[in-house]
């Protein structure tokens, strides 16, 4: 396990030193994750040592929640200041990004030709 994290570690590292070397718009652990995904697509077995680890990660999820939580609570104040603000950004931008999902898929339908009808 220790390995595996090890690994994680140095492709979130790989990542951040291609994100400011290169000033990429893309957050370094994102290309991390893609450079980790790459590395388990070329090298098969890579894949089978990863899974214990990540399916440990996944089932303590939550665990990284708290950190945020804790956040919460210590700028209640200032989030019951900005309520009305944040409220609205974040129903804007919800309806936002349906919007862009809808119109995405309307415009890929229409490319490829895709009829709304039933094939079955």
């Amino acid at each position: 396990m220790i390995h595996a994290l090890a690994l994680i570690l140095l492709c979130q590292l790989a990542g951040e030193a291609l994100s400011r070397l290169f000033a990429l718009p893309a957050p370094g652990p994102v290309l991390g994750m893609g450079l980790l995904f790459l590395l388990m697509l070329t090298v098969p077995r890579l894949g089978d040592f990863m899974r214990p680890t990540g399916e440990g990660i996944l089932r303590h999820l939550s665990l990284l929640f708290v950190p945020a939580g804790v956040g919460v609570v210590g700028h209640l104040r200032q989030l019951g200041e900005n309520g009305l603000a944040l409220g609205v950004a974040l129903v804007a931008s919800t309806v936002l990004a349906i919007a862009a999902g809808v119109l995405t898929f309307v415009f890929v339908a229409r490319l490829t030709g895709a009829t709304g009808g039933d094939d079955a």
